[in-house]
């Protein structure tokens, strides 16, 4: 048996090359981001350990776009549930181990076309650092931003309406700035910063680049490399929790429905 139906992760894909405003938040936005604050600025240039700022600003910029990417999609999934789509489903020769391979290798597809669009336009448009960089940086994105579709699920499980995307996208963003990926956090804040959600995969996706180093906004100054187990930890101990609550509201759904 094929795990991933062909013809169904066809139609997914056509159908989300028919929502214009996902795209444009998912790939647009955080592409536009990076050309007004990575590749327009003199700044962009200036050296960051193996690249330049220019790079530092293309990871985050497509951290974010990836997580909104696979956040949206997982948020989808619950709500296709919601509005009895998996009964629909449940008519078809599709299995559940089908369904939910789908609808993963979905999120994964659409993680991978916004990090190679963004980073061809970084590219092209003077963000450097050697091949290495590029590539680690881009698997870790790719990898660490699947771990958000539980992030999306919860949302979808939890709002059980069609806002539950919007709020998936809008909670994004605050988390994105608590994150260090909108700008560099400094004192109090990046105290604060290293246990929010996106913090340890934004961290790791920059580790190749920076080795670990951040900067402090208030001073200006590179501050000394952070410990990759604290960033690891922080991006296990999240998915342990997105996964978790997942389980509990999965439950409390059907026993709602029983």
């Amino acid at each position: 048996m094929n795990l991933v139906n062909p013809t169904y992760y066809r139609l997914e894909l056509r159908r989300l090359r028919r929502d214009y405003v996902t795209l444009f938040f998912t790939i647009a936005l955080p592409a536009f981001f990076f050309l007004i604050f990575g590749a327009s600025p003199e700044y962009g240039d200036e050296p960051v350990r193996n690249g330049n700022v220019a790079m530092w600003v293309l990871i985050n910029m497509t951290a974010y776009g990836a997580v909104t990417a696979t956040a949206g999609l997982g948020g989808a999934v619950a709500l296709e549930r919601m509005q009895g789509w998996s009964r629909q489903i449940g008519l078809t020769p599709l299995t559940d181990r089908q369904y939910v391979s789908v609808k993963a290798t979905v999120s994964a597809t659409m993680a991978a076309i916004v990090i190679l669009v963004i980073y061809a336009l970084g590219f092209a448009t003077g963000a450097e650092a050697p091949l290495r960089e590029w590539l680690l940086s881009g698997a870790i994105l790719l990898a660490g931003s699947l771990v958000f579709a539980l992030y999306g699920l919860n949302i979808g499980l939890a709002f059980r309406s069609e806002a539950a995307v919007s709020a998936a996208g809008g909670s994004l963003v605050i988390l994105s700035f608590l994150g260090n990926i909108f700008i560099p956090l400094g004192g109090w804040q990046l105290t604060v910063a290293r246990f929010t959600p996106l913090y340890g995969y934004a961290a790791l996706a920059r580790r190749p680049l920076t080795g670990g180093a951040s900067f402090d906004q208030s001073t200006g100054e590179v501050l000394a490399a952070s410990s990759i187990w604290a960033d690891v930890a922080n991006m296990a101990g999240w998915f342990v929790v997105l996964a978790t609550v997942s389980v509990w509201l999965v439950a409390r759904s059907r026993s709602r429905q029983a």
